[in-house]
């Protein structure tokens, strides 16, 4: 909201020499959001002109400039160049003199051009920030103005006055008006308001016809809760708008189009009530405010078609729609040049039902923002007679016995207010005088009860509707400087759970272990999700969006490696071709057959019952942790005396190792296959029976699709089945000060047995006293028959009790060898 300053001080005190950030203070204060300060950022000597004569020159590129005398109030007329030709010998005009500076800066000096020293510039409406007008300059008689030359233009058309501008929250929609911020003001300062809405009206009107007929009510509420209409006749709409009213407009935001729309505009801002006029002599019979019909259509005044809803509130009359109720009017009975009877309509609207009006044709308007957020009921006639006086008094109006007053049948309810309630939910004692005289303030009717206060809230404040937010506003009002600044004391026994602290513990791990920590997009395309997430997800489709921000990328990720390969793609594509990244987030897997986003979602105010609550639940996928990573490029680059290093495969099967170490999980890896990975280069990782994961390098064709080297190394294992599996007790492995006895072993097996498969059988052979043992050769070739391939293994021995003899660890692998040789068939390598 967007407040200009001399409005603002039309309704509450405020001190003439008050800076932007004093107002800021003061709002913020009362729990506003500062935002920005606007002004015409002009400066200098800009002054009230007459053109003495001129004389048109003919230029060699085709334009004929004028060469005028302007006299400016000193005693010699200026020479000024000037390219416009809207006005005449005696027309008054703004001219900016040398040392002056407008909007963008631009600053003004004498110069050259066209063969004369233009000494200053005749400003047009756009050069003054006063509108979008640059067709010729502003001649002051167009705006009603006749001042006397070589006064300040500035302070004639308003330029030196400033806005202020805030966030005003959903909640709060009576501060989307200058009455509501001034009497925000006037709370925070003590500063004395004066209510606009209070201004004497004008007389009753009636025999206007107005049929309410709501058929339709939007959750039991009808969409209609006031109507007002007035008439002006003859009323000159070409009449232009006076300049302190467009300023204002200006500076709050608003373009200006011609009188009568400006002055809807400007009583819209300043009571918060939205005004709509239309052409009585276009209207057909009465108004009637109805759904709309299937099929209906109506051509807004932005001269576009739209086809309506049956949910949609409009005002018709004997022809037709002419308007969308709240949020645009039709083109039929729009104002135009011939208009010279006016008639007003100033109503207020159900929220919900504007609200989805304006999102459903995507046509949001200052009227539909402030009926979603709640006008207040009772201002309407108010605003239809500030109407009726500007219409009179600016554009020579009469007003007309002619109207209809549908009033608000407004009764909100009382609100219990408990003595103790505001101290225990706020945690700060308020003496019965300050809560008195803070809910007092903010319009409300306090009585006093046996256990405490009984609250009525005003006309213009929907949002107190309960003693939580009546706490609220006493702290607001009060001073949020009230409250102390205390930490809060963690209880024992909370803090993170075991699944967030082995979250953690992976994700320093990694980090640790070089590799950067990237968060992806969660929603990637229906082929990224077919090629990466089958194995894990069961081969089940995706969930899809309805409503998805990219239809390009509307399914929700069923892998980390989509989003994974994405930012390495962008990375690369940037020079950064040494990658090792990973990423710790959830992933969604439907199981089969179940249907999902089946749950009635509640809509507008409505809180969700428990049984609606627990069909949503029920309507969102399994949401189980991954974790995943990448690598491409060199692990080490090249340097003198040593060279490049490339990452691959076991830099992912070194990443596994490392969080089985971590999280004390024994992670088997086997030869597996994964339709994104190369065929050969691919494991699959297990806890048990049970598939956690793969890692590999992606197929080199994917890869070169991707845009990415030809090898990439990733992996991706479920986290959560890993944290379900981790030792509930992580313990320290003690130092056993024993030496150790080292031997290796050469099985030769066939080719179909997976190392992965006769280490497991080699470890459960050699028994307690075996360390460690690990893969150290594969070898194919002369001395070993057709079909078959040797494997060594380096095996470790230690007892943690003595020193072990040559012969105790010969017997733990001998029958590590025996119990290979009855499984697969492995015989020893001579």
């Amino acid at each position: 909201m967007k407040v200009p300053m001399s409005w603002l001080r039309e309704f509450v005190e405020i001190p003439a020499d008050i800076t932007h950030e004093q107002v800021h203070a003061a709002l913020v204060k009362v729990g506003f959001e500062e935002e920005d300060v606007h002004d015409f950022e002009i400066s200098g000597p800009v002054v009230v002109g007459q053109v003495i004569e001129f004389i048109g020159e003919p230029q060699t590129n085709g334009k004929t400039i004028n060469w005028c005398q302007v006299d400016v109030g000193e005693t010699e007329p200026r020479g000024i160049v000037c390219g416009a030709h809207n006005f005449v010998v005696g027309d008054k005009v703004v001219v900016t003199l040398p040392g002056s500076v407008l909007p963008g800066p631009f600053p003004i000096a004498a110069r050259k051009t066209y063969g004369h020293v233009s000494d200053g510039m005749i400003a047009s409406t756009r050069e003054l920030g006063l509108g979008d007008e640059h067709d010729g300059i502003l001649v002051l008689s167009t705006l009603g103005l006749d001042p006397e030359v070589g006064t300040s233009a500035i302070e004639l058309l308003g330029l030196d006055d400033f806005a202020v501008e805030i966030n005003v929250t959903p909640d709060r929609g009576y501060a989307m008006s200058i009455r509501g911020i001034a009497r925000e003001f006037a709370l925070s300062t003590g500063a004395t308001f004066t209510d606009p809405a209070d201004a004497p009206t004008i007389t009753e009107a009636d025999g206007f016809s107005v049929v309410i007929n709501d058929d339709a009510p939007i959750r039991g509420r009808a969409g209609v809760r006031a109507f007002t209409t007035r008439v002006v006749r003859n009323v000159d709409v070409t009449k232009p708008t006076p300049s302190w009213m467009i300023t204002r407009l200006t500076l709050a935001g608003i373009r200006s189009i011609s009188l009568t729309v400006d002055i809807t505009n400007y009583v819209m801002l300043e009571l918060g009530q939205p005004i709509h006029a239309y052409d009585l002599d276009r209207v057909s019979g009465g108004l009637t405010v109805r759904r709309a019909l299937v099929g209906e259509t109506l051509t807004t005044l932005d001269d576009k078609s739209r086809k309506l809803d049956p949910e949609d509130l409009l005002i018709t009359d004997d022809s037709g729609p002419i308007g969308l109720a709240g949020v645009m009017g039709g083109a039929s009975t729009e104002i135009t040049d011939a208009s010279t009877n006016v008639l007003i309509e100033a109503a207020n609207f159900q929220p919900i039902s504007i609200a989805r009006s304006a999102r459903r044709h995507k046509l949001g308007s200052e009227a539909s923002r402030r009926f979603e957020r709640g006008v207040d009921p009772l201002v309407a006639p108010a605003a239809a007679a500030r109407v009726v006086g500007l219409l009179v008094e600016l554009g020579g109006g009469t007003v007309d016995s002619l109207g209809s007053d549908v009033p608000a049948a407004h009764s909100p309810e009382a609100i219990e207010l408990p003595e103790t309630y505001i101290e225990g939910l706020i945690g700060l004692r308020y003496s019965s005088d300050e809560i008195t005289d803070s809910l007092t303030a903010i319009g409300t009717t306090v009585e006093v009860t046996e256990t405490g206060w009984r609250v009525t809230p005003p006309s213009w404040r929907p949002d107190l509707d309960d003693k939580t937010t009546l706490a609220e506003e006493v702290a607001r009002i009060v001073g949020y400087d009230r409250i102390p600044s205390v930490l809060p004391v963690a209880p024992p026994g909370r803090g993170l759970t075991r699944a967030q602290r082995l979250r953690r513990t992976v994700s320093n791990s990694l980090a640790s272990a070089g590799l950067t920590e990237v968060l992806a997009y969660p929603f990637i395309s229906k082929a990224s999700n077919d090629l990466f997430g089958s194995p894990l997800a069961g081969g089940v489709a995706a969930i899809t969006l309805a409503n998805a921000l990219d239809p390009d990328a509307a399914s929700m990720r069923r892998s980390l490696l989509p989003g994974l390969a994405a930012i390495a793609h962008r990375n690369v594509s940037r020079g950064l071709t040494d990658l090792a990244l990973f990423e710790v987030g959830t992933v969604f897997l439907p199981e089969a057959g179940r249907a999902y986003g089946s749950g009635d979602l509640p809509v507008g105010d409505e809180l969700p019952t428990e049984t609606a609550l627990s069909e949503l639940h029920s309507s969102v996928p399994a949401q189980p942790w991954h974790v995943g990573a990448l690598f491409v490029g060199d692990a080490i680059t090249r340097q003198p005396g040593q060279q490049a290093v490339a990452r691959g495969l076991a830099d992912a099967l070194a990443i596994v190792q490392q969080l089985a170490a971590t999280m004390l999980v024994e992670i088997d890896v086997v030869t597996g296959s994964h339709q994104a990975l190369h065929p050969g280069r691919t494991a699959e990782l297990r806890v048990g029976d049970q598939v956690v994961g793969y890692a590999g390098e992606l197929l080199p064709a994917l890869a070169l699709e991707l845009d990415l080297p030809r090898v990439v190394a990733v992996l991706e294992l479920d986290l959560s089945v890993l944290i379900e599996s981790a030792a509930a007790d992580v313990a320290a492995i003690p130092i056993v000060s024993f030496p150790a006895a080292t031997q290796d072993v050469s099985l030769v097996v066939a080719n179909s047995v997976q190392a992965g498969e006769l280490l497991a059988i080699v470890r459960e052979g050699a028994g307690e006293l075996l360390e460690s043992a690990r893969l150290v050769d594969d070898y194919r070739g002369a001395g070993i028959p057709d079909g078959r391939k040797s494997l060594t293994f380096a095996l470790r021995f230690r007892a943690v009790d003595r020193t072990l003899t040559q012969a105790e660890a010969t017997e733990a692998k001998n029958a590590a060898v025996a119990l290979a040789f009855e499984r697969v068939g492995a015989e020893l390598r001579e």
